[in-house]
């Protein structure tokens, strides 16, 4: 009965000790390497793409507005009653990591469908130090066919990488060197423009933020590049963008290319981009 009994106690020491053993080992295990929270609230940086791509099933409504110019000359009341350009946009998230769309724009009556897709994401680690996105766009200039010797020359193409890094919960930013090609130009003139933009955002509170966006053609495009300084309100579901700025294209290859508005005459004008999402 001894040896029974000193087996069993020998037997819950060996035990414990084996225990004890491994619980360092699991302990020690790595947590999973996170994704970094997202760069920015919304898929526009007042005129470029960010590197947002909402989760699978998210359906995403966006209306991106710019009025005229301030000094219109007009009495137009600083843009506001002068002819003004808006964008009409759709898209919706096949994939945690791709999001198909579709825009409308008033000038050129442009009909415009895009593909963006997440190639690395920031981790929290840092081991991924930045998140890489692809923003591609193809759009169509609907106007009258009289405008056109052949079909193809309505088409023009946008492809753009998305470089973003979510510094601190407060600062983000992001550069996004693109290609614009148009199939048919003035003469003279380059189909495709290398261009480089730069943005960020600082976050003054949980739904207010401070948002910034610079565009600069590289190569022969647009001989003015875009400046503009804006307000961010998110509410989550609910994205408001104010701003001042001198693009009025909206459509990306469009502002690179064609932009006429010079910031050092004052061709500045007020837009604002509000966006909505259902998640299904």
């Amino acid at each position: 009965m001894k040896t029974i009994i000193l087996l069993l106690i020998n037997l819950t020491i060996i035990t414990g000790w084996l225990q004890a053993q491994e619980e360092p080992a699991t302990s020690e295990k790595e947590k999973p390497d996170k994704p970094e929270r997202a760069a920015f609230e919304d898929q526009w940086l007042i005129n470029n793409p960010t590197n947002v791509v909402n989760t699978k099933g998210t359906f995403e409504f966006s209306i991106q507005h710019r009025f005229g110019t301030f000094n219109g000359g007009n009495n137009d009341l600083i843009g506001i009653w002068a002819p003004s350009n808006i964008r009409l946009g759709f898209s919706y998230s096949i994939h945690d990591r791709a999001t198909l769309g579709f825009g409308t724009t008033k000038d050129n009556r442009l009909q415009d469908f895009n593909l963006k897709a997440a190639i690395f994401r920031q981790t929290r680690s840092g081991s991924i130090p930045v998140s890489v996105s692809y923003y591609g766009e193809m759009a169509i200039d609907s106007r009258d066919g009289s405008n056109f010797l052949n079909s193809s020359d309505r088409f023009s193409y946008f492809h753009s990488l998305i470089v973003a890094r979510r510094f601190t919960r407060q600062v983000s930013f992001q550069v996004i060197p693109s290609l614009s090609h148009y199939n048919i130009v003035a003469p003279g003139l380059s189909n495709d423009v290398f261009s480089l933009a730069a943005g960020g955002r600082v976050k003054l509170s949980g739904q207010v933020a401070i948002i910034a966006d610079y565009s600069q053609p590289i190569t022969q495009g647009s001989d003015n590049p875009g400046v503009s300084l804006g307000i961010e309100m998110s509410t989550g579901l609910h994205v408001f963008q104010i701003f001042v700025g001198n693009y009025n294209g909206i459509v990306p290859q469009k502002n690179y290319m064609f932009n006429i508005n010079d910031v050092s005459n004052g061709d500045f004008l007020i837009g604002f981009n509000i966006t909505r999402k259902w998640n299904f």
